[in-house]
């Protein structure tokens, strides 16, 4: 049997060989931000390799192929539709801009696909601890609460992107912040729900009787909050949408909480 590292370092040349073909992908259709899509359906394909390369077969280990599966094929669903027929999204036009042309069908291939590719692997960290221990064979309470954070993150991600899209959909909202749903209790729902997804898979790692991958969970939850996801929106929006400071002071930036006065 492969030790844990062998298989994680199998993980790691898939990764790369799927984001390689990806860029390959890119540089012909001139759009770098599919990898974006490709983030959610990404870690399906890496979980399902891990689960494969595992002789053991636990009810955990289908538990995690299950939700896994169903988170990231929804959040893969959820961008590709909201992407479709806009073009390259701007963060990846403005580093075409930066860098030239010329330049950047090749930088993208590190500036973007490979780095999101190795942070994708250091993040599946406990997924394959839930594969490659799994001890005890049986699900314990763990595994329950496990469960129960993953529901409640992942009701608050798809019903966070479902609120939104339905707000975006009408032209009379172009310009207004949304402030009702779960978007009346954080400024983010979404990431809150991705970062709490994240949580539940740490869980699981945990109930398998492993504990140092979890931290791939705390850099994904770090990424979430202080890089990619909440920290870059809010310069955005800050700078587009006047009403947004009114609604920053009146609700939480993260957690959700009841807003305040």
């Amino acid at each position: 049997m492969m030790t844990f590292l062998q298989v994680y370092l199998v993980g790691l040349a898939l990764i790369v060989a799927m984001v390689t073909l990806l860029w390959i992908y890119s540089v012909i259709i001139k759009n770098a931000s599919i990898v974006d899509v490709f983030w959610g359906f990404g870690f399906v394909v890496t979980n399902i390799i891990y689960l494969i390369m595992n002789d053991v077969s636990s009810p955990r280990q289908w538990l995690l192929v299950i939700l896994v599966s169903v988170w990231g094929i929804r959040l893969s669903g959820y961008i590709g539709w909201r992407n479709y027929g806009k073009g390259e999204d701007f963060r990846y036009q403005k580093f075409r801009e930066d860098y030239g042309a010329h330049r950047y069908w090749w930088v993208s291939y590190f500036q973007v696909f490979l780095l999101q590719g190795l942070l994708m692997w250091l993040i599946s960290a406990p997924l394959l601890a839930t594969h490659f221990y799994s001890q005890p064979d049986s699900l314990n309470l763990i595994d329950l609460f496990a469960f129960i954070i993953w529901l409640i993150g992942f009701v608050f991600e798809a019903g966070g992107d479902w609120q939104l899209a339905k707000f975006k959909a009408k032209p009379q909202n172009k310009g207004k912040v949304l402030n009702t749903g779960f978007w009346h209790y954080t400024r983010h729902p979404n990431y809150f729900g991705d970062a709490t997804v994240w949580v539940a898979y740490a869980l699981f790692s945990v109930a398998s009787g492993s504990y140092l991958p979890v931290l791939g969970s705390l850099l994904m939850i770090g990424l979430i909050i202080k890089v990619s996801g909440v920290a870059m929106l809010e310069r955005t929006l800050k700078e587009t949408k006047p009403a947004y400071k009114d609604y920053i002071e009146r609700t939480n930036s993260f957690f959700p909480w009841f807003p305040r006065k």
